[in-house]
């Protein structure tokens, strides 16, 4: 289907060629400053045309507003976001060759197996132009998460090809292990990521090879492929579901929608396959105290953890479960399927095989351009979870205080600790 989330439900529209494409955004709380102003950084971001590494197609991707705000301010109704189509060339496709032929490991035969008829200008909704719907949201969502709890998403390229920013070595299989990589995950900002465009490498002489890299691939009308990580900062604890709606998973879920994706991994990941459990566990120490406007966590009513973790391997998440701890994460893109290179391939009827040389305008690698899409899923994804824990706990904070005979946080949206020092009294357990 096209929607995503449960309590902050986004559903996107458009193909590659269409008039517009854009999203409907249903559960934005009431009552945020909410302008075009917001979500059009992370638009110009994600648009074509950025540089010589990216597709030529020309569009601004301006975005507009339809419904959901009076006076820059949320209303609490459906938010539908519209982004005009100005560069559509239709006419790359509809030719004998791109009819005729399937484009190899593009979407173009399953569409078609899936729907009986695909469409003959472009990908459809297998294009990246689908994202734009995704980027709007995310920014919506985004703004909510800063707001509210201090959350900080930020997105970089990490690998292109054979080049990573942190290479596995035999110390450091895996980059969690690596203080470098730790202090870069506590420090970087988006605008020390824009420092390094057209790549988007936050290392000066890993972004100049990888540029490099790609501009061969584009020259031998080629492409490759790559890594993006992301972080996630001053996520409360408790968000994540213990079983099958574990917050890894439904980051997985999110991130592997996004088109060309073909691997997660989240915290140590594949390298953390090779460190002993003695130094990959995550010993618990005594959280450093944060003021709560610093974070805006303690007035939504999930406060700060007590305890953090020594180190991450974990990624910030442990049985599934937010632990206050930075979440991280890797999502690997594949290289883009659409290349000039003659390539054989069958007709869509099945007869013989011929050459096909693709036309149209494609990314010789996607990475670059995919940093907003991630981070736009990334708080696509930890919005639903915080709205369904506040949930969860203002109807917690309903009912009588336990009798202490478990552990149990103090829940702070109603909770009254005088309250549940003396429902502990009543029952026979001292207090101090």
């Amino acid at each position: 289907m096209s929607t995503f989330g449960e309590y902050f439900r986004v559903t996107t529209y458009g193909e590659s060629h269409c008039r517009s494409v854009g999203c409907i955004v249903d559960g934005v709380p009431p009552g945020m400053e909410l302008t075009e102003a917001d979500i059009q950084p992370q638009m110009t971001r994600r648009r074509p045309g950025q540089s010589a590494l990216t597709t030529p197609r020309d569009e601004k991707d301006r975005v507009e507003i339809q419904s959901g705000t009076e006076f820059g301010i949320t209303l609490g109704t459906p938010i539908a976001m519209l982004v005009k189509n100005e560069d559509q060339r239709p006419k790359d496709y509809g030719n004998s060759t791109m009819d005729l032929y399937p484009r190899p490991s593009h979407a173009d035969w399953t569409y078609l197996e899936k729907y009986g008829v695909k469409a003959s200008s472009g990908g459809g909704r297998s294009s990246a132009r689908e994202t734009i719907g995704r980027v709007a949201a995310g920014a919506v969502a985004e703004k909510y998460l800063r707001l509210a709890h201090g959350i900080e998403i930020v997105a970089f390229v990490s690998s292109v090809g054979a080049l990573h920013m942190f290479p596995p070595t035999s110390t450091h299989p895996t980059p969690s292990t690596n203080p470098a990589f730790l202090s870069l995950l506590e420090t970087i900002t988006r605008e020390k990521v824009d420092e390094f465009v057209p790549v988007r490498c936050p290392d000066a002489a890993s972004s100049e090879k990888m540029a490099e890299y790609i501009a061969g691939f584009r020259d031998r009308k080629d492409s490759i492929g790559g890594q993006v990580t992301c972080v996630i900062r001053n996520v409360p604890s408790g968000l994540g579901e213990p079983v099958f709606d574990k917050m890894e998973a439904m980051i997985a879920h999110a991130m592997l929608s996004i088109p060309a994706t073909k691997g997660f991994e989240i915290g140590s990941g594949f390298g953390g396959c090779e460190v002993p459990g003695s130094e990959h566990n995550d010993a618990f120490i005594v959280a450093p105290e944060v003021p709560p406007m610093e974070t805006g966590a303690s007035r939504n009513g999930i406060p700060r953890p007590k305890l953090t973790t020594k180190t991450n391997n974990s990624g910030g998440i442990q049985g599934g479960i937010t632990n206050g701890a930075p979440i991280y994460f890797a999502v690997a893109f594949k290289p883009p399927a659409t290349i000039g290179q003659a390539q054989t391939t069958a007709t869509y009827s099945g007869g013989d095989d011929g050459v096909l040389e693709a036309k149209g305008r494609h990314d010789p690698c996607v990475v670059p351009r995919a940093v907003p899409i991630v981070e736009a899923m990334a708080a696509l994804t930890i919005i639903d979870a915080l709205m369904a824990q506040q949930a969860r706990q203002s109807t917690r904070s309903l009912l009588p205080p336990l009798k202490q005979t478990i552990p149990a946080r103090k829940t702070m949206v109603g909770g009254d600790d005088a309250a549940a020092k003396q429902a502990a009294g009543v029952n026979g357990v001292k207090s101090d």
